[in-house]
C-alpha cells in the first residue's frame, strides 16, 4: 500500500512542483499576468489551473493521512501565486515524507469514512480508498494541471509530468 501512494504521490508533486517553474518562465518571458494563468480551464465547467494544483495536494496528503491514521493536514486554500503553489506542494511533500511505510502497509481492510462538505459520507476500505478513489483523482487533477499549461503554450514534455522518483 505504501510503495503504491506515497513515492507515487511525491514523484508527481515534485514533478507538478517543476511544471510551475516553467509556467513562471513562460509567463515572465510572455508578459502573461500569472493571475490569468492559473485561472485557465481545459472546458468552461473544469476547475481552473490554480484549482487543479490545490486539489492535487488534497487528494495525495489526504489518502495517505487517512490511511496511516494522521490527522489530515489542513491548507490555508489562500494561494494567488505559483510561488504560492509551490510552496503548498513543498507541503504536502513535507508531510508524505512523514509517513512511514509501517503505517500504511497493512491497510488494505481498514474502514475509512469520509464526510464531503455537504454532509455525505462515503465508506471505503483502504485498499478501495487508494486505488478506486484516490490514486484516479490524484492523477486526473495533476494531467490536467499540465494538460492546461500545455494548452497556454509552456513548453512541456512527459519527463516533466514524470518528475523524478523520490530518493
Amino acid at each position: 500500500m505504501y510503495s503504491v501512494s506515497v513515492p507515487v504521490f511525491m514523484q508527481h508533486l515534485n514533478g507538478l512542483s517543476g511544471v510551475l517553474d516553467k509556467a513562471a518562465a513562460h509567463a515572465a518571458a510572455r508578459k502573461i499576468k500569472e493571475e490569468d494563468l492559473l485561472g485557465m480551464k481545459l472546458a468552461p465547467d473544469m476547475f481552473p489551473l490554480l484549482r487543479q494544483i490545490r486539489t492535487a495536494t488534497d487528494h495525495a496528503v489526504n489518502a495517505a493521512a487517512r490511511l496511516a491514521g494522521k490527522e489530515l493536514p489542513k491548507f490555508a486554500n489562500d494561494e494567488t501565486t505559483i510561488a504560492q503553489l509551490k510552496e503548498r506542494i513543498a507541503q504536502a511533500i513535507a508531510f508524505l515524507k512523514s509517513v512511514k511505510p509501517g503505517e500504511v502497509d497493512g491497510t488494505e481492510d481498514k474502514d475509512i469514512s469520509i464526510t464531503f462538505p455537504n454532509g455525505n459520507v462515503r465508506e471505503f476500505k483502504g485498499q478501495g480508498l487508494l486505488i478506486g478513489n484516490s490514486l484516479p483523482n490524484f492523477y486526473f487533477h495533476v494531467t490536467t494541471a499540465y494538460d492546461i499549461l500545455r494548452q497556454c503554450g509552456v513548453e512541456l514534455g512527459k519527463r516533466d509530468f514524470m518528475g523524478s522518483p523520490p530518493a
